[in-house]
C-alpha cells in the first residue's frame, strides 16, 4: 500500500506540475498554486522532485516565498487580483440566477482581499 500512495502522490505531483507549466503560458490558468500543490504531493511521493521545483529557477521563488513566510510576490497579487476581477466580469455575463452570480462574485471578492492581504516576500522574487 505505501507504493501505491508514493506513486499515487507522485502523479498528483506531474499533473500539477505540468499544469502549473501550461498556466505560464496561458494567461487564465493559475501558475503558482498548481507549483505549490506539487511540491506538496511530491514532498510526499518524490521529496527530489520536490527539492528540483523548489530550485527552479521560474517556479522555485515562489514556492519557497510561500513556504518559508507564507508571502506572496506583488506581481503575483497584482495578477492573481485582476484575473479574478476579469473572472467577475465573466460571470456578470454568463450567470443568469442573481444569487448564484452574487454569492459567486462575494466568494472570488473575499479571495482577492485574502490574496492582497498576504506579505510580501523579505527577498524580492
Amino acid at each position: 500500500m505505501p507504493s501505491l500512495r508514493r506513486a499515487a502522490y507522485l502523479a498528483l505531483a506531474w499533473v500539477s506540475f505540468a499544469l502549473g507549466v501550461i498556466g505560464a503560458f496561458l494567461p487564465l490558468m493559475p501558475t503558482t498554486c498548481f507549483m505549490l500543490l506539487a511540491v506538496w504531493a511530491a514532498s510526499r511521493g518524490s521529496p527530489r522532485f520536490a527539492d528540483w521545483i523548489r530550485d527552479h529557477p521560474r517556479f522555485g521563488p515562489a514556492v519557497i516565498a510561500w513556504e518559508d513566510e507564507g508571502a506572496i510576490p506583488r506581481y503575483a497579487k497584482w495578477l492573481a487580483v485582476v484575473m479574478l476581477g476579469v473572472s467577475m466580469l465573466v460571470l456578470v455575463f454568463t450567470v443568469g440566477i442573481l444569487w448564484l452570480k452574487l454569492t459567486l462574485i462575494a466568494g472570488l471578492s473575499l479571495i482577492g482581499v485574502w490574496i492582497f492581504t498576504r506579505p510580501e516576500p523579505a527577498i524580492s522574487s
